[in-house]
């Protein structure tokens, strides 16, 4: 069985590497780190990690005065609290100026589990996205997590980093190597493709090996990077393979759905068919069993890949 990790804990731990590179890197919480897991980069680095208490708009205030005095900082706490309560001073205050702030947001999506549907984010990538200069990456195990923050490290300007709550498996080894803008290539297919992102990429897999079975050849693509999005990748596939399934645990409005059909309108309209939460509010539970409700499964992305399939 697959080593597994969550993207929080991947988050956490690596805080601590990139900090102790970079003595600019500071780290803002809103009460939550032990969840989010930056209790960790506290213990390394107390002078450098502020508990700025349970309020979200200073979280990302203080992020962006930071960011003007020449620091990096990594703002965290739960996506339905830092996308969602401080959505107006991210707009207005980080990306509106474009300031150098990396905001990494646990506790995405269904995943959530128990916590219920009023903290399970399904909205986030659709309201990070359509910020002008902002960029959105949502990894799908720990090891892209990691390649990720290098990524943002690099990048000036703001940056979204999508986590989640739950163990997910490693999927890549110490040698991936994350491109911005780039989709990854994780299965070679002719029939279909799945675009995934984030803890469904492992499910996509999944299912290209049950399409496999049936005689189905199957494409698979990680689209770890939303913001910018490989245009270039979607629509060869488009063409190539001639329907699309994506694959998100989120809202199939405005996220990595969207974000694929806003494409293939543009440059290459081919059968489409959105795995994810359709339009609805998720509910406290264990993970496997909202995963099935909402239809967020190997079996539920085969079944979608043979309606595009079936609509060429």
């Amino acid at each position: 069985m697959a080593e597994k990790k969550s993207t929080r804990q991947a988050y956490g731990e690596y805080l601590v590497k990139l900090g102790e590179k970079n003595q600019n890197l500071v780290v803002l919480d809103a009460d939550l780190s032990g969840a989010t897991k930056t209790n960790i980069f506290k213990k390394a680095c107390p002078e450098r990690h502020f508990n700025v208490g349970i309020a979200e708009a200073n979280l990302m205030g203080m992020s962006a005065g930071l960011a003007t005095a020449g620091k990096i900082p990594f703002a965290s706490t739960f996506a339905i609290f830092g996308a969602g309560r401080a959505y107006e001073i991210i707009r207005n205050s980080i990306c509106y100026p474009k300031l150098n702030v990396k905001i990494a947001l646990t506790h995405s999506g269904i995943s959530v589990g128990e916590d219920g549907g009023s903290h399970q984010s399904i909205e986030d990538i659709a309201l990070m996205r359509v910020i002008p200069n902002m960029t959105v990456l949502s990894p799908a195990d720990a090891i892209e997590t990691e390649k990720m923050m290098d990524a943002a490290i690099a990048i000036d300007g703001p940056v979204y980093i999508r986590l989640g709550r739950s163990d997910v498996p490693i999927l890549f080894d110490e040698d991936y190597q994350f491109e911005l803008g780039k989709a990854g290539l994780l299965k070679s297919g002719e029939d279909v493709t799945v675009i995934a992102t984030g803890m469904m990429v492992g499910p996509a897999l999944e299912a290209a090996e049950l399409l496999k079975a049936e005689g189905i050849s199957a494409r698979v693509l990680n689209m770890g990077s939303i913001k910018p999005i490989d245009v270039n990748a979607i629509e060869d596939a488009a063409i190539n393979t001639g329907a699309i399934v994506t694959a998100e645990e989120h809202s199939i409005i405005g996220g990595l759905g969207g974000a694929v059909a806003e494409v293939l309108g543009d440059v290459a309209p081919v059968p489409l068919e959105r795995v994810g939460v359709k339009d609805l509010f998720g509910q406290s539970g264990k993970v496997a069993p909202l995963m099935e409700k909402y239809g967020l499964t190997a079996k539920d992305i085969v079944a979608a890949a043979k309606k595009a399939i079936a609509r060429k």
